[in-house]
């Protein structure tokens, strides 16, 4: 797969995610094997109005490259001023959102909603495409709603804008993220178009990744929800994939060792005590699975140092190591 000057073979992708894929864990996931990671969304309208909670998602570093700035927007002029925005904040793609379905973004007539209107989605891409000289491309789903499923005629306008590559859902804005992804529209926009094509939608481990790429012919897949607490995924599936070798489960001494990074970059990007407070969210994430962890979370949503952190994970693992020993 070819975007610009990124060349990746079998892709391994992190999904913009909103309140998830900020710096610090696209950080994490770019050194566990992610090949391009994506930013959270962000709205053009903020983008332009310097609005500093959406500015700030713009920060991008050179640990994280090759890195994706999404947008989303309704208003053309809007779209171009934040495109150029885009640009300037060093980012190596630019990607457009017509895939969001949640009610606040589409009843601005923004993310899936766009479906509903595919000519001025494609007059919309135009005019992002001419506006930049990053590559840009395309994020959607398969249509608004079963009865109106038109991804394949979608995406032959959207390949004439001059996108570079067409990330897709496989599933409509009325399922959401319910029911299961239809990959089978992979394999028909691949008979169609010449455009590399991401699939989105059910990869949830290294063998659904393998399934992917063997059943559809992808050019890479993007993983989002299965990587929340797990940025694990992509090191296990890059290693199945090119040496068929199933890695177990992430050791509890790996995944403590892991957090605590990510809770370092948090507070390094964040500061003190914003970068501690907000990655709270995460310590579910990261010892899910493992015995009598609960009494463990509760002490650490409540702690106020690194220190105690770094402490109370380290007695934990001491406490289940037994339960790892081979």
């Amino acid at each position: 797969m070819k975007i610009g000057k990124i060349n990746i073979d079998k892709g391994i992708l992190l999904a913009p995610m909103e309140g998830v894929t900020d710096l610090p864990f696209r950080i994490i996931c770019k050194l566990l094997g992610a090949d391009i990671v994506y930013t959270e969304f962000i709205a053009s309208e903020a983008l332009i109005r310097n609005i500093k909670s959406s500015v700030s998602k713009l920060t991008i570093v050179e640990a994280e490259r090759p890195v994706a700035v999404q947008i989303f927007g309704s208003n053309i002029n809007s779209m171009i001023q934040s495109a150029k925005i885009v640009e300037e904040s060093g980012a190596d793609i630019l990607d457009i959102n017509y895939g969001c379905w949640v009610k606040k973004v589409v009843n601005n007539d923004a993310g899936a909603a766009l479906l509903k209107n595919p000519a001025k989605m494609a007059e919309m891409t135009k005019a992002v495409v001419d506006s930049v000289s990053i590559p840009v491309t395309v994020k959607t789903r398969l249509g608004w709603d079963k009865k109106s499923i038109q991804i394949i005629e979608i995406a032959k306008m959207l390949e004439q804008t001059g996108i570079q590559a067409l990330t897709l859902h496989c599933r409509t804005r009325e399922q959401g993220m319910k029911e299961t992804a239809d990959w089978s529209w992979i394999n028909a926009l691949k008979s169609e178009l010449s455009l590399p094509i991401i699939l989105n939608g059910d990869v949830k481990t290294p063998q659904d990744a393998e399934r992917a790429f063997d059943e559809t012919g992808c050019d890479a897949v993007m993983i989002g929800r299965a990587a929340i607490g797990n940025p694990f995924i992509f090191s296990r599936t890059k290693e199945y994939l090119h040496s068929g070798n199933l890695i177990e489960e992430t050791k509890p001494d790996e995944r403590i060792s892991v957090c605590l990074e990510h809770l370092r970059l948090n507070i390094e990007y964040k500061g003190f005590p914003r970068g501690l407070y907000e990655f709270r969210k995460h310590y579910a994430g990261y010892l899910k699975g493992l015995r009598n962890n609960s009494n463990t979370r509760q002490k650490l949503v409540i702690m106020e140092s690194v220190d105690e952190v770094e402490n109370c994970l380290n007695e934990y693992l001491l406490e289940i190591k037994n339960d790892y020993l081979p």
